[in-house]
């Protein structure tokens, strides 16, 4: 948006709109923030004229404070800001947290992406070289069609992803990822449970049990796990959850004759279900611990009898054994108690794969 003298707001110049894409990388928030030409404008038809001539191979003459070799403003109008909330590395290398003034050197056969200090200037006038927090070599390739400049992330995974500008024909990717992604999640954890989060058991037993899956902040979450059991100031609460999610802490502690004690309690806890029983179990079979697995699944069929997630846990926990006829069997079993149309083809699939002597997940 453009401002007039009396406060009154125009359009911006060359209707160049303003646009933001927002993308997390795991716990890291990435913003663009730019304005968007289009390569059409009414009679000003420019396709097949953007790369080279609109916008020229490298540095260029801006012709407007003295600014002789200048790279492209990598959109248009105010400089284009990208934003990170965390330590990242683009291309491979090291980018503090903060906002940055995002510039491009087109080149035919390489591309050079600067991030600038210099974040309140307009466009690519005022850019000087020793602003630069970092400079990166990219390769552009070419692109669908895109009459408005953007930027898109192109792939994404859990730690790390690609964004590219695209316009016309071409798109200019490059990389980001996060080196540290558990423990700022970890970190994160840790400042919420010193606030309102912290009054809850539930938060306490979800963190320690987070820490316990990643195999990080072992000691910490140790001391979660016991304030979601017995914390008066988190309501604490002696129940399945959080004594196996103790149990496990300990364990990963070397604290292994006591997680042994706290796993019994929470099997024998009243309140414990079949359901959860079996998932327990489930969590000993991921372990390695085939032959504790079968123990819990059997103990979970002689205290909740002919039960259908019962008889899942058996044909599961023979199947891992080797035992298929066995397991072969408890799938029947468990197919006559389905729930539900999913969970019966679900089964009907398992069955088929025993029976054709393959193994099961």
């Amino acid at each position: 948006m453009v401002f007039g003298a009396q406060g009154l707001t125009f359009p911006p110049s060359g209707d160049n709109f303003r646009s933001t894409v927002t993308q997390a990388i795991g716990p890291v928030k990435v913003s663009i923030d730019y304005s968007s030409p289009r390569v059409v404008r009414g009679p000003n038809d420019r396709r097949g004229k953007i790369w080279g001539e609109l916008v020229p191979w490298g540095m260029s003459d801006l012709g407007f404070n003295d600014c002789k070799s200048c790279p492209w403003r990598a959109g248009a109008n105010e400089n284009t800001l990208f934003s990170v909330t965390n330590d990242v590395k683009v291309q491979g290398q090291s980018l503090a947290a903060g906002t940055y003034g995002l510039h491009m050197i087109p080149g035919q056969d390489e591309w050079t992406i600067i991030f600038s200090k210099d974040t309140t200037s307009w466009g690519s006038f005022w850019y000087d070289a020793k602003q630069d927090a970092l400079r990166v070599k990219t390769k552009a390739d070419k692109s669908d069609y895109h009459e408005w400049l953007s930027y898109e992330f192109t792939e994404r995974e859990p730690e790390k992803a690609t964004v590219a500008l695209k316009w016309e024909n071409l798109q200019v990717p490059f990389s980001i990822s996060v080196e540290n992604a558990t423990q700022i999640w970890v970190d994160n954890l840790r400042r919420d449970l010193h606030g309102f989060a912290g009054f809850s058991w539930q938060n306490w037993q979800q963190a320690a049990s987070f820490c316990a899956q990643k195999k990080t902040n072992l000691p910490e979450a140790l001391k979660w796990a016991e304030k979601a059991v017995s914390d008066p100031f988190a309501g604490g609460q002696e129940n399945f959850l959080t004594l196996m999610t103790l149990s496990r802490l300990q364990a990963a502690n070397g604290r292994d004759q006591e997680a042994a004690k706290t796993f019994d309690r929470a099997i024998n806890h009243p309140t414990t279900t079949p359901i959860q029983i079996h998932f327990a179990a489930r969590q000993l079979m991921t372990d390695g611990k085939k032959q504790d697995a079968i123990k819990l699944f059997q103990l979970n069929a002689k205290r909740y009898p002919n039960q259908w997630p019962v008889h899942v846990g058996l044909m599961r926990g023979y199947a891992a054994m080797g035992d298929k006829k066995k397991a072969l069997q408890e799938a029947k079993l468990a197919l006559a108690q389905a729930p539900d149309a999913g969970n019966k083809k679900n089964l009907e699939g398992l069955i088929k794969q025993l029976e054709e002597g393959k193994e099961i997940n």
